[in-house]
């Protein structure tokens, strides 16, 4: 079994890399959802793409906690809470976009 990444006060500094790689992921989907969310129409964004990502986390987190990987742990947790609020973004977009008038 995996040893902890933390020892103490002491963080595994093969973690770290863990750690940055995670942070670059949850900007690069916290950016997409932030652009899709400005954009004027709902493009190619699907709503399957959300619920696949909260599925997909879903099972990482729970493989994480098995293996006791703490940095998959909290990077699954916040991956997903991008997916959530990515979905309930899109919800509210689609809702504003069916309520106006079409123009013929």
């Amino acid at each position: 079994m995996r040893q902890p990444a933390v020892r103490g006060s002491q963080v595994n500094r093969i973690d770290w890399i863990g750690w940055a790689a995670s942070a670059i992921l949850l900007a690069t989907l916290v950016w997409q959802v932030r652009k899709e969310w400005r954009a004027k129409d709902l493009g190619g964004v699907s709503s399957w793409l959300f619920i696949g990502q909260m599925a997909a986390s879903a099972g990482f987190i729970v493989y994480s906690v098995a293996v006791h990987n703490w940095v998959f742990v909290v990077s699954n947790v916040l991956i997903a809470t991008t997916a959530l609020v990515g979905q309930i973004l899109f919800l509210i977009k689609r809702k504003r976009f069916e309520r106006r008038p079409h123009s013929s």
